[in-house]
């Protein structure tokens, strides 16, 4: 059963090296991480920007944190945060 986060959305900038495929299976190895998705946003000469989703079950945010500037990167947002046992969408309400 899910418990603490469970979701977490960074927007990232990290270098050209490691690549995505690379940094997504490293950041899955994580304790607690059951997935990753990675989506460019950005390039440029030395960098990229990349949207990263973690989920999974009881996610230490200091841990992924760790893992990330241990890869190169730097957390330059956190876009998006759930907890608890279930996964909670945004819902457009009508004043959106």
């Amino acid at each position: 059963m899910a418990k603490g986060l469970i979701r977490i959305v960074l927007d990232i900038l990290k270098p050209h090296d490691p690549i995505i495929p690379y940094y997504a299976k490293y950041l899955s190895e994580v304790s607690g991480v059951e997935g990753v998705n990675i989506t460019l946003m950005e390039i440029d000469k030395e960098t990229e920007n990349i949207k990263v989703t973690i989920q999974g079950n009881d996610l230490n945010f200091d841990e992924i944190s760790r893992a990330i500037e241990e890869y190169g990167g730097s957390i330059h947002s956190v876009d998006e945060v759930v907890a608890g046992r279930t996964m909670v969408e945004e819902v457009t309400t009508p004043q959106d």
